[in-house]
């Protein structure tokens, strides 16, 4: 199956580099992935992976180990922010 995965800000350097514009791409997943096992080969560092969307929903850091996706769904992540 097939979902749009997107990272924000510095996350987007663990993307390949020809999708790095867009900042997102399109993945192939097993059905019964996990969000952790999709994210895991793209080795984010688990300090900076501190919102996590699926479809704009908020998917907390205790659900991620067993929270999957469906065909089309978007998985979005985005590291802590700072600003004043």
């Amino acid at each position: 199956m097939r979902i749009t995965f997107k990272l924000f800000a510095s996350l987007t350097d663990y993307l390949p580099p020809e999708v790095r514009p867009g900042n997102q791409m399109v993945l192939d997943v097993s059905p019964g992935d996990s969000i952790s096992q999709i994210i895991a080969p793209f080795r984010l560092p688990p300090a900076m992976v501190h919102l996590v969307l699926v479809n704009g929903r908020y998917i907390a850091p205790t659900a991620r180990d067993t929270t999957t996706l469906q065909d089309g769904d978007a998985l979005a992540i985005w590291p802590p922010i700072a600003g004043g």
